[in-house]
């Protein structure tokens, strides 16, 4: 994106993206708003925009829905989804589209601009855990600091996800149902070799053996539970300076 990126808002509450485009404007982002999908397939027709943020619950056509067009039209194109609402269903859909990233209502600034500037640089982060506390902690933690996360229960469905490139950051838990964390983790390197892959576990001594293999064939040094969450926001921004340089193996 250029130095003043456009962002294109999409929202059928007109006072929430009128506050929006208030507050991007102050950041030096050039903010575009329209109120529906149906005008965002247009605007997007008519000029160039960096990124969309766009509320998933709009009448006719609702976001996800305008998000799969947009895709068809622009396969690169950087969608952010807004939801005041439970819509798991379409949050879903939405995840299995490769939507970049759907962010809960409300939302401090703050959340929303790391994540427009994060999203120049394709940093998304899958963590596979199946307990779905500890995963959903940690979502919102690195949701926070403005990354594009998904969470994963099984070995198969972070398998799945390994298939987008874009998914270049993984947190796997070595004790999983059915695949365990070693056998999750040298079928994404088979898929994605470029991914950086953290293994994380409560379990040290039963699992010492699977990590050290996994660290021989290259994982980042495991995370043992309960640790900071800072350790792991660290191996993000690590990849993250890598790609911003264009360098590095996993960059």
């Amino acid at each position: 994106m250029g130095e003043k990126a456009t962002i294109l808002i999409v929202d059928d509450d007109v006072n929430f993206r009128n506050t929006l485009v208030k507050i991007l404007d102050k950041k030096g982002y050039e903010a575009l708003c329209v109120e529906s999908g149906f005008r965002a397939l247009e605007t997007v027709k008519e000029k160039k925009v960096d990124v969309i943020l766009m509320d998933i619950k709009m009448p006719v056509m609702n976001g996800v829905e305008t998000y799969k067009k947009l895709k068809a039209a622009n396969p690169g194109i950087k969608v952010i989804l807004m939801t005041a609402f439970s819509v798991e269903d379409l949050i879903r859909d939405a995840v299995k589209e490769g939507v970049y990233a759907v962010v809960r209502k409300p939302f401090d600034a703050e959340t929303i601009i790391n994540m427009i500037e994060k999203s120049k640089n394709g940093i998304l982060v899958t963590i596979v855990d199946d307990d779905l506390n500890f995963g959903e902690t940690m979502k919102s933690i690195l949701e926070r600091k403005g990354y594009s996360v998904r969470t994963c229960l099984t070995g198969e469905d972070a398998v799945a996800s390994a298939r987008d490139t874009s998914h270049n950051v993984f947190f796997v838990d070595m004790k999983l149902p059915v695949l365990n964390g070693l056998e999750v983790y040298l079928e994404i390197k088979k898929i994605n070799p470029k991914a950086v892959v953290t293994m994380i576990t409560a379990y040290r001594q039963e699992m010492e053996d699977l990590i050290k293999q996994a660290a021989e064939r290259g994982a980042y040094p495991c995370l043992y539970k309960p640790f900071d969450m800072n350790e792991a926001i660290k191996i993000v921004e690590e990849v993250l300076k890598k790609r911003q340089r264009g360098g590095g193996e996993n960059a």
